[in-house]
């Protein structure tokens, strides 16, 4: 029979949050996404960064520094393709896309001649994703005009998803609210009947874990340490697959982590996707003073 002090620690570990448990280990929650994106990267690969996601672009240059020295990386921010790469930043981004690009052209070029030319690799941050991995970044609400809330747009999402192999997503903070069993609007294409080219989405990260949609269906292949399936479910509107060789995420490596902390992003500019509220208006003051860019 446990005592008393023993229940209340197990209550205790039984409200505290997948991320407040995960940063009880030696690493934190936007560590682990960036690493599992880099995971993701095979070298010689180009790839495609939308407008601010850090998180990605942490994860493509970790890439390169550790298993993939071949890759490119083209920019919807700089418009431009890239060798070469620089520390993250807010202020100053353009240190990376405009300083060190080898090309520039403009984003309808970009979009409709070059990039498929290329086939890159690419994640999207999708607002709303369904169990089939159609997407929404339109907005929240069935009225179009009369929105509950508008939602940054679709920019390229439409022209690529219906022809790409290499769609992928990712999702800092994993709720109801992002995995709805309906779509508000379709902005990103999944696995569905209608597709007549590419190859739908492959993977998709959040804080609580990693899925595929081998079957045509988002299917649970590991969890993050301190997560449960049970959670993950709890989490999700709709039923999940589970991997018959469903397991913990693996962590990151001493040298992964030491890469993002010193030289990758020293500025934490990764965890202001993970953030809200005060917390991220405080970090994003913080980094553009160090960046000597108020």
């Amino acid at each position: 029979m446990k005592s008393d002090t023993q229940l209340a620690i197990v209550k205790m570990l039984r409200i505290q949050s997948a991320d407040e448990r995960i940063q009880m280990a030696d690493f934190t929650i936007d560590e682990l996404i960036s690493v599992c994106i880099s995971r993701q990267v095979v070298d010689g690969e180009v790839l495609a960064q939308g407008i601010n996601t850090p998180l990605v672009m942490a994860g493509f240059i970790l890439a390169q520094c550790t298993h993939a020295p071949n890759v490119r990386f083209a920019s919807a921010i700089g418009q431009s393709l890239c060798r070469e790469w620089a520390p993250l930043g807010v202020g100053r981004i353009e240190d990376l896309w405009l300083g060190k690009a080898l090309i520039h052209v403009g984003f309808a070029a970009a979009a409709a001649d070059l990039l498929p030319s290329y086939n890159p690799k690419e994640f999207f941050r999708p607002a709303q994703v369904d169990a089939c991995g159609n997407f929404n970044n339109v907005a929240f609400g069935h009225d179009y005009h009369r929105p509950r809330l508008r939602l940054p747009g679709t920019g390229g999402i439409p022209d690529v998803t219906t022809t790409s192999d290499h769609i992928y997503l990712y999702v800092p903070r994993h709720s109801k609210i992002t995995f709805v069993e309906k779509l508000d609007f379709i902005s990103g294409m999944g696995h569905t009947p209608e597709r007549k080219h590419g190859h739908g989405v492959n993977y998709l990260i959040s804080d609580y874990g990693q899925f595929d949609w081998a079957n045509g269906r988002m299917r649970l292949t590991s969890y993050h340490p301190g997560v449960s399936i049970e959670q993950i479910q709890k989490k999700t509107a709709f039923q999940l697959e589970i991997a018959p060789d469903v397991h913990e995420t693996p962590p990151p490596s001493d040298e992964e982590i030491r890469l993002l902390r010193e030289d990758i992003d020293p500025l934490n500019v990764r965890k202001l996707e993970t953030l809200g509220g005060g917390a991220r208006k405080d970090l994003l003051r913080e980094i553009l003073a160090q960046e000597n860019a108020l």
